[in-house]
């Protein structure tokens, strides 16, 4: 995987619960959700192939602020109290770029695990 540089623009959106990131021309809004359950953490990845642990009832997660961590990475504190795992630049530009196929192969988990996502309060 190539290197990949940092956005060249970040912006919390506390109101919609998502990430903008802006790469170039391309801007990309990743939903505090789908943040939460792909945090590289060792919670929710666990220490191995196979053993991820399913997330579920995060609809309603927000992010109540980041961190940069040196020239590589990015801490988000999600206001479910997690903040483990480094979201790296390459982790992030991955879960821009493949998040429609990364957030159905989500959806397919939860509905095998027998779980329902629960409508947004809005």
């Amino acid at each position: 995987m190539a290197n990949h540089s940092p956005p060249s623009n970040i912006v919390l959106h506390k109101q919609s619960k998502s990430l903008e990131l802006v790469y170039g021309e391309q801007s990309y809004t990743l939903p505090a959700e789908y943040l939460r359950v792909s945090s590289p953490s060792a919670e929710v990845q666990g220490h191995g192939p196979g053993q991820e642990v399913l997330q579920i009832n995060k609809e309603q997660v927000g992010i109540d602020q980041l961190e940069s961590v040196g020239h590589y990475a990015l801490k988000i504190f999600f206001d479910d109290g997690h903040n483990t795992g480094l979201f790296t630049w390459n982790y992030l530009y991955t879960l821009a770029t493949e998040q429609t196929e990364r957030w159905q192969h989500y959806l397919s988990r939860l509905a095998q695990a027998g779980h329902q996502r629960q409508p947004s309060l809005k």
